[in-house]
């Protein structure tokens, strides 16, 4: 079958790139063609709304003298080539993929299914037109729809009641929906109406040799320390916790992300390196400190004791999902209080893969089930 992946668009976040990638993966092996829907990352303001903008940032800047660029849009499209010049390398060497800056209501790629996920791709602030991850644009196709680990990165209900009402009516749509935190399930039910499976990242769904055959490829060096260190969101406590453990556990840290999200730094600063760097980075490392999802997940696939720092802002729920599928609750810390028994404790290799071989059963069976058969979701009464 050929089929249309639509997930949040691929730059520079690894986690978010590597699921997709994991996902074309996944069906390709299925025997499908697989394209994935990615949208234009190119800024351009209405001509309408110019104006009205344009005059905001030169009062904010020139009378204000606030920090404040008039043309953002130009600069953000002039920088970000540079930015992901080696995560887009990544992209085009590894994913099918056609961009879009708006969907077609027509089937011109003539898919017979659309999957829509994985990733935060139901969440309002990470997809601002809600009616595409709900595939409101395919109106009239005959075609399958599909939701696969989809997330909405958080276990609070974050629509608006206009956008509750236009989402519940389109996922009637959807012939089965499954989401990637066991949170998902329950506001699938309350919100929607609707009964979702609970399934895997795609990430998780191949095994660490596909991911160490892609940095192998590339001869990527090896890294500079051997205590990976992969945090989104920089703060004092978190500096303090890794000179710690790194001092305790005498390893030297490392990093392999850039400062990509901090507009204020230089651009070369700002630079993402490789997504083949990041992935030797868990394959080198011999403990992990992290605020991330995805190098939860990796963590787990490369066996590397690791230690998650919950990322509130971002979401809770998909830390606790993740972890307690592998009973590996107790790896997720709030505050610098970490016992000498959590730095030092083994984690018992053998059931973690008897655990994920399982999971992955379960997810690739939600796969292979729903391309090839034909029902809607169950409805709640």
């Amino acid at each position: 079958m050929k089929i249309g992946i639509l997930t949040l668009p691929l730059h520079t976040n690894y986690g978010g790139i590597l699921q997709a990638y994991a996902l074309q993966t996944t069906l390709e092996r299925m025997g499908h063609q697989v394209i994935l829907l990615n949208k234009s990352q190119v800024q351009k303001l209405p001509l309408s709304k110019m104006l009205f903008i344009y005059s905001k940032r030169i009062i904010k800047k020139y009378i204000l003298h606030k920090k404040c660029r008039v043309f953002a849009e130009h600069y953000y499209n002039k920088i970000f080539p540079i930015i992901c010049q080696y995560t887009q390398q990544f992209i085009d060497r590894h994913i099918h993929y056609i961009t879009f800056s708006k969907l077609s209501s027509n089937n011109i790629y003539n898919f017979d299914v659309i999957i829509v996920g994985s990733d935060q791709i139901w969440r309002p602030t990470y997809y601002p037109n809600m009616e595409d991850p709900f595939l409101a644009f395919t109106k009239g196709w005959k075609i399958k729809r599909i939701g696969y680990a989809v997330s909405f990165g958080t276990d609070k209900w974050e629509y608006t009641q206009e956008q509750t009402n236009k989402c519940k009516k389109l996922v009637q749509s959807f012939d089965a929906i499954s989401v990637r935190e066991s949170s998902g399930i329950n506001l699938c039910k309350r919100y929607y109406n609707i009964t979702a499976e609970h399934v895997l990242d795609p990430t998780l769904l191949l095994n660490r040799n596909d991911y160490i055959n892609l940095f192998k490829k590339t001869y990527t060096p090896t890294s500079s320390g051997n205590m990976l260190i992969y945090i989104l969101d920089e703060s004092p406590e978190k500096t303090k916790l890794i000179y710690t453990i790194s001092n305790k556990k005498k390893l030297t840290p490392f990093r392999v992300n850039s400062l990509v999200e901090n507009i204020n730094a230089p651009l070369e600063q700002r630079i993402q390196p490789p997504v083949e760097q990041w992935l030797r980075g868990f394959y080198d490392a011999e403990f992990v400190i992290t605020d991330s999802f995805h190098a939860c997940v990796f963590s787990i696939l490369f066996h590397k004791p690791f230690i998650v720092y919950g990322n509130k802002e971002r979401g809770l729920a998909r830390f606790m999902s993740l972890l307690n599928l592998f009973s590996l609750n107790d790896r997720i810390i709030t505050n610098n209080n970490i016992s000498d028994k959590l730095l030092y404790s083994e984690i018992d290799w053998n059931i973690i893969e008897e655990k994920l071989k399982e999971l992955q059963e379960k997810s690739l069976n939600f796969l292979l089930h729903n391309i090839n058969a034909n029902r809607k979701p169950q409805q709640i009464i």
